[in-house]
Parts: structure tokens; sequence; C-alpha cells
């Protein structure tokens, strides 16, 4: 197992060197690849790193403290400039598997349709991040985003993407920006492009207040 684990290191270590490839069609040069090398780790180590990675720290404090049921007052515009509709939502957050993720369950009426939405977050303890995936009754696809927190501001902010329905195959960039203004009150916006002119602009924005036990 060593000399294999020296000779895999080897050859990462040659394609380290290797200088820009010429291409033999047209004289031309592909830009180098460069892999870093694999670096070799005993048993105890990865394990040590596994009971860290899987071990709740205080952004998982942080996103038990949102537990609850929130009544959300949400307002929708279909692009910029649009006349705004408000719909009247709900959300209740519960944390999984010993405090590593929230499951938050959403509902609705939204253009006369009863809406359902579903999401998981967590924070990734590897990466530094939270990360979430949104589903709903709306879609067949599933949004991925990913972001960091900033306790001076109380501001989670979170990029990433989802399908997008007016161009088969590509995705829309999507940006959230989470705000906690207070034990009981949070706000929410979300940011999209525009499908007149692909622009980023805010499609919704949502005032959430805690039920009281």
């Amino acid at each position: 197992m060593k000399r294999i684990l020296l000779t895999i290191c080897a050859a990462a270590g040659l394609l380290l060197a290797c200088n820009n490839k010429e291409d033999k069609t047209d004289g031309t040069t592909t830009p180098e690849v460069k892999e870093e090398a694999w670096v070799p780790v005993d048993s105890a180590t990865m394990m040590k790193n596994m009971m860290e990675y899987g071990t709740p720290g205080p952004m998982h404090s942080l996103l038990a403290s949102w537990d609850g049921t929130w009544t959300g007052e949400m307002t929708m515009w279909d692009y910029e400039g649009a006349t705004p509709y408000t719909a009247a939502t709900t959300a209740v957050n519960t944390m999984l598997m010993d405090g590593k993720y929230q499951s938050s369950t959403h509902s609705g009426n939204m253009m006369g349709m009863p809406f359902e939405g579903r999401s998981i977050m967590g924070y990734d303890n590897a990466t530094k991040k939270f990360t979430s995936a949104w589903i709903d009754n709306f879609s067949t696809g599933i949004m991925i985003m990913s972001g960091t927190w900033d306790d001076a501001s109380k501001t989670m902010t979170l990029t990433g993407t989802t399908p997008d329905i007016n161009r088969p195959g590509k995705e829309c960039n999507m940006r959230e920006i989470f705000r906690v203004v207070d034990e009981n009150t949070q706000y929410m916006e979300m940011y999209g492009p525009d499908h007149r002119n692909g622009k980023e602009y805010k499609m919704f924005e949502i005032k959430m207040t805690r039920k009281k036990k």
C-alpha cells in the first residue's frame, strides 16, 4: 500500500512539473492544468477529522435558535417595476440528526393556488459555509445555495443556481439575503434574473415573525 501511495504521489509530481503542451494539429498551446498532489493521511488523523466534521458547533446552535413556527408577510414582483402582490405564509423549522441540519416546511397560498416548499439547511464544518437545498410544488427542480454568516450585521448571504425554465438546459444565478432583526423577527430578500433582460432584481421579500409558544 505504501509503495502504491508513493507511486501515485510521484505521478502527481510529474503532472505538476509539466509545461504547457503543444497541440500537434495547429501549433497552439493548451493551458497547463495543475493538479494538487494527494497527501496521504493515516487512519488516526482521518478518524479525528471525521469526528470534528460531524460535531455540531456554534453555527449549528445558531440554526437551532431559529426553530419554531413562523408567520410570513410576503411581497413579490414579476419583474423590475411590476405591481407587487402579497401572500401570507407559514414556516415550521426543526433541527434534525442531533442538531446537524435544519428542516423547514413552508405553506401558503400564491396566485390562488396552494403552495408548499421545503428546505434543508446545514453548516459545513469543512467549507465553513452554510448550504441549503430548496424544493416546492410549483417546480420540479432543486435550488442549491451556499454562503456565510456575518455576525456583526446578523446577516447571511447565500448565492447559487436554479434551473432556468425559460432557457432549457441552463441555470439562473440566485442570491438571498437573510437578516435576523431580533429573536422573533427575521427578514429575507431573494434576487434573480428579470425574464425581460436577464438583469438581477428583487423577486420577493418576506418578513417573518415567530409565533409565541
